[in-house]
């Protein structure tokens, strides 16, 4: 029998595809269904980490809320792009990824049956998350706009009630790619103020952005100092999945509170990878520029092949979304004939929010694949759904 906290959470089908694209073993299989990246870490952080096994003091428990260094890496560089100084001791911690931040925050805000504000789509593992906490997700959805993402206003002021007690952010946002604008960040920014709400941002994707706009973060709105929680990692912008080094940064109370969260559940961090997180986050040649400039590259190409399709644009992040229901397509059917048929693996994006929004979609993640492969992915779309 399956235990209540686990009742509303529903897989994120990310992980079906990829064992369905493994078994088949194709080579020339477009791999767009989960988001890794072909673009190598910062040489600075891969040195680092290979002279950390070499290391007794990476081979310790200790310091159970991560290295002193990692953490005055992370807070100096919220602290410059945000503008508000952070103590790296009394108001930063490590965590085992930016999804461990995630929940640990959530775990220390709610209360059972609290309510957490979120986009629509939004990633399952976050939706899935809030549940996990006790918590419950009030989705706001995304509407298209010009080719692109915005967030309903209205439907955002409707969306707090008496119950409210987080705003979950991300920004680029995934899987969608939004990357709000500023009236949309005062939007947040005063809804949190009213709601007497805790906003946990999800950076993971910031600096990951397609337009000449500034980046923006919820910090850079008055009054949000004391109710921001940021959690950053090097998994996406540093192209470092597999370390699983995140950190959590906050008014002191509520990283205390975390931190007491984290030392009752992943207990310490991977230490033979902290030393290159640090490194990556110190490096004066982290490739982030470059490697915005390879995605945005892989994305602009699909959207010129996809051009006469239903494709969103997004304006950051590493994958954009089709409707594939204006095709008369479900999106789970529409996964199946690309892989069968097309030699596409994609996800479906049910569970992602309602079944009106999210669930219209499929999700091409362009993270993954060089240009030179994604060359001609109209013609693999059209011989898989005969368009």
């Amino acid at each position: 029998m399956t235990v209540s906290r686990l009742r509303d959470i529903p897989g994120i089908n990310v992980d079906k595809m990829g064992n369905a694209a493994d078994a088949i073993g194709d080579p020339d299989m477009l791999r767009l269904e989960n988001l890794d990246t072909d673009i190598a870490p910062p040489p600075a952080a891969v040195a680092a980490t290979l002279a950390a096994v070499t290391r007794d003091a990476a081979n310790s428990y200790l310091p159970f809320l991560g290295i002193h260094e990692l953490r005055r890496a992370a807070a100096a560089r919220v602290s410059a792009d945000t503008g508000v100084t952070f103590d790296p001791e009394s108001q930063c911690i490590v965590s085992a990824g930016g999804l461990s931040g995630v929940l640990n925050a959530l775990l220390a805000v709610l209360e059972p049956g609290d309510e957490v504000i979120i986009t629509d789509p939004a990633y399952a593992g976050l939706l899935n998350r809030i549940r996990l906490a006790g918590g419950v997700p009030r989705l706001v959805p995304l509407v298209v706009r010009d080719g692109g993402w915005r967030l309903d206003l209205d439907a955002l002021a409707a969306a707090r009630g008496p119950r409210t007690r987080a705003i979950l952010t991300m920004s680029p946002s995934m899987p969608s790619g939004i990357v709000h604008s500023r009236e949309e960040w005062q939007a947040i920014c005063d809804l949190a103020v009213a709601a007497d709400a805790w906003l946990i941002h999800d950076a993971a994707m910031e600096r990951i952005l397609y337009s000449d706009q500034p980046m923006l973060h919820p910090l850079h709105f008055d009054g949000m100092a004391q109710r921001t929680i940021t959690v950053g990692s090097v998994s996406k912008e540093y192209r470092m999945i597999g370390w699983r080094v995140g950190w959590i940064l906050g008014p002191a109370g509520i990283i205390n509170d975390i931190g007491l969260v984290s030392l009752s559940n992943v207990v310490c961090q991977v230490g033979i990878a902290m030393p290159g997180a640090a490194a990556a986050l110190t490096s004066a040649d982290d490739g982030i520029q470059g490697a915005v400039a390879a995605w945005r590259g892989r994305r602009d190409l699909i959207l010129r092949e996809l051009a006469d399709l239903p494709v969103i644009r997004p304006d950051g992040g590493w994958s954009l979304l089709i409707d594939t229901v204006a095709l008369d397509l479900a999106p789970t059917r529409a996964s199946e004939l690309l892989l069968e048929r097309g030699g596409i693996a994609a996800t479906p994006m049910t569970g992602w929010g309602e079944a009106a929004c999210a669930g219209r979609y499929l999700r091409f993640v362009f993270a993954n694949e060089p240009e030179a492969r994604l060359t001609g992915i109209r013609e693999r779309v059209r011989r898989a759904w005969a368009l």
